[in-house]
């Protein structure tokens, strides 16, 4: 059924003249009579009866026009809403991030972009980088934001982008080394020290770097994710080797009232961000710009502690 000799239909119906509804629908009357006869061939059927050059609705025309309203009424809310999606108005996100960015910086960087779009909903879920790159491979993720380093990945996973950058040193801001531009593994030798499980990429590369500059690696406490280790550093227990993302999510729950200090590290322990996306469904418009405003402030921060 041809929805514009639908609309014409309705707008006759609702205004009883067919000069009018032309009037109303910036059309011809012609084209407007060509358009009810077209719809009344399409359904074979005749809508009006021609009295003293009058149309009259037939008993059918009033069931069409409910009909017809329904129809066309749905169809407008339909490009209401799809405009609202291209505006980035309404619609659903789903993400699934790693611990570090997830309790503070990403829901800050969320409510940025959500704003007064009342009508975005967002779903945030936390999980560790391996799990984030599984629940993103079921397809019920529309971005999932992880830490590849060190891993195998699918490439077609990674429709987002990698971001890359380095570890940093976080010490008690009432330590001598907060003082220094570069903290380095003779530094820390013997020093009381926070890590990641042996499991993690951050805690080889570590190991490693104290290894090679034949420095004593003291571990005193050891735990899954980074955010934990900076309670043992408030405490002036130990200094840690640490992400870009889980010291910017410190300075924002401190507030800048922080007992923690975070000062690039050498040798550099690289860190490799990446934004996961389904690989065999496409991205909304909303993922899409989310992702990339995401991007740019995960780069704001690298560069802020680089070149600090």
């Amino acid at each position: 059924m041809n929805l514009k000799n639908l609309a014409i239909f309705r707008e006759v119906m609702r205004t009883g003249s067919v000069s009018q509804a032309a009037r109303n629908l910036n059309r011809t009357q012609p084209a407007l009579s060509a358009g009810l006869k077209a719809l009344e061939d399409e359904l074979g059927i005749s809508l009006f009866e021609r009295r003293n050059r009058r149309l009259v609705p037939v008993p059918e025309a009033h069931y069409l026009m409910s009909e017809a309203t329904d129809i066309l009424s749905r169809l407008q809310t339909a490009e209401q809403n799809m405009r609202s999606i291209r505006d980035f108005e309404k619609g659903v996100l789903r993400i699934v991030a790693m611990p570090g960015p997830s309790a503070f910086l990403l829901p800050k960087v969320i409510s940025e972009f959500t704003g007064e779009r009342e009508d975005i909903r967002v779903t945030l879920t936390t999980r560790s980088s391996p799990q984030v790159h599984k629940m993103v491979a079921t397809q019920s993720f529309d971005l999932g934001i992880a830490d590849i380093s060190g891993t195998d990945h699918e490439d077609d996973l990674l429709n987002g982008g990698t971001m890359k950058g380095n570890c940093l040193c976080a010490v008690h801001r009432d330590d001598d080394l907060s003082k220094s531009e570069v903290i380095t593994t003779s530094d820390l030798s013997s020093k009381p020290m926070g890590v990641l499980q042996p499991e993690h990429f951050t805690y080889q590369k570590t190991v490693e770097a104290f290894n090679a500059t034949n420095t004593e690696l003291n571990i005193r406490f050891d735990a899954q994710y980074f955010l934990p280790l900076l309670n043992f550093i408030e405490a002036g227990q130990a200094c840690a080797i640490v992400d870009p993302l889980s010291a910017e999510s410190y300075r924002m729950y401190t507030r800048d009232n922080d007992l923690i200090r975070f000062i690039p590290f050498m040798p550099k322990i690289p860190l490799t961000y990446a934004c996961l996306t389904p690989a065999y469904r496409p991205m909304s418009a909303i993922a899409k710009a989310f992702m990339s405003m995401w991007n740019d402030e995960v780069q704001r921060i690298i560069s802020y502690f680089e070149c600090r």
